[in-house]
């Protein structure tokens, strides 16, 4: 079986799009008419289904993926916008569709959620919608953003005490975290191109530097983008971590930390096979994602990300924990979930 652990619904219908729309421009302009309600959204399953069988679905069967967990959007939740009521609306109603679409394709989607983050509103106030979402919707995972500013870096890091009750939530409900940034407002950074890499390799930096898995010993993180500039720079992380009196990389975060396999060409994808050990890497595509154009040089899509980890120097049990065994261990709901389907 090969699991994907980082797919978003890139492809939803327009109506969610026109939904948001609507919402910004009653809190840029409230004599031009309240936010719209959840109910004011209409999307039926055929819509749904319209938007992931020539997309996604279509894209897995083509490259034998089985199964994907399916979060919302990474650019859309733009948690910059409005306030946290602005937030917790449009994380319910994103959040919803995703659970929609794994009623519809129950072997092939599994929901995680994304969390109405909001610059410098207490993390706890996340904790009703990941109950939410883990209780009524089967999520397996959140998304969590790390600078919830857009780019500014407003946020304290994540091994501050203020984002101990979504952990402690976490924790008991046992489910990991994407650690996964949204929209950049800053011009400075390019969304995809830089604010997505350099939040992943900021986020293992915090986590180096403190001793979060020492209050969370069973707590989960996945760095997503093959860990940004991490894996890459191991060296310089590893003579950092001594430098700081930290123990071993492996002792200190590889315990609870894993990169997923978003790295869209074989040398990349070769040098994180090399360099991290495979029982910490989660295959991956986030495919129609940031890089959805076909690579002249090979002929195949760039988010093929299957071609990459099978052309890679790994043995038969290695490709398999990565691209199955690893997902099981992270996300134990999703294992559930996939033993009572009897796989």
């Amino acid at each position: 079986m090969i699991i994907d652990c980082h797919g978003h619904y890139t492809t939803a219908p327009p109506a969610l799009a026109a939904w948001r729309d609507r919402q910004t421009a009653a809190l840029a302009d409230p004599s031009a008419g309240p936010a719209p309600d959840r109910a004011d959204l209409r999307i039926g399953d055929d819509e749904l289904r319209e938007s992931i069988e020539p997309n996604q679905l279509r894209l897995m069967d083509d490259r034998g993926i089985d199964v994907t967990v399916f979060s919302p959007r990474a650019s859309f939740m733009a948690h910059h916008v409005g306030d946290f009521d602005t937030s917790a609306a449009w994380a319910a109603i994103c959040n919803e569709l995703c659970f929609r679409v794994a009623q519809l394709y129950p072997e092939r989607f599994v929901p995680a959620a994304m969390l109405p983050q909001s610059p410098g509103v207490d993390p706890a106030t996340c904790v009703p919608e990941l109950t939410r979402c883990v209780e009524e919707y089967g999520a397996v995972a959140v998304n969590l953003n790390p600078d919830p500013s857009g780019g500014h870096w407003t946020a304290p890091p994540l091994t501050d005490r203020s984002w101990y009750p979504l952990y402690e939530k976490m924790a008991e409900y046992d489910i990991p975290a994407m650690i996964h940034v949204s929209t950049s407002v800053n011009p400075a950074f390019h969304t995809t191109g830089a604010h997505y890499l350099n939040a992943d390799t900021t986020a293992f930096m915090q986590l180096v530097q403190g001793d979060l898995f020492a209050d969370f010993p069973t707590l989960r993180f996945v760095i997503p983008h093959g860990g940004g500039a991490v894996p890459y720079h191991w060296g310089r992380f590893r003579g950092l971590a001594m430098a700081l009196g930290k123990p071993p990389l492996e002792e200190h975060v590889l315990g609870n930390v894993w990169f997923d396999t978003c790295v869209y060409h074989q040398p990349g994808s070769d040098l994180l096979y090399d360099v991290i050990p495979a029982r910490n890497l989660l295959f991956a595509s986030e495919m129609i994602g940031a890089v959805r154009d076909i690579d002249p040089c090979t002929g195949f899509h760039f988010d093929d990300t299957r071609r990459y980890a099978e052309a890679a120097d790994l043995s038969p049990d290695d490709l398999a924990t990565v691209q199955e065994h690893n997902a099981r261990a992270v996300y134990p709901r999703l294992d559930a979930l996939l033993k009572r389907q009897g796989r």
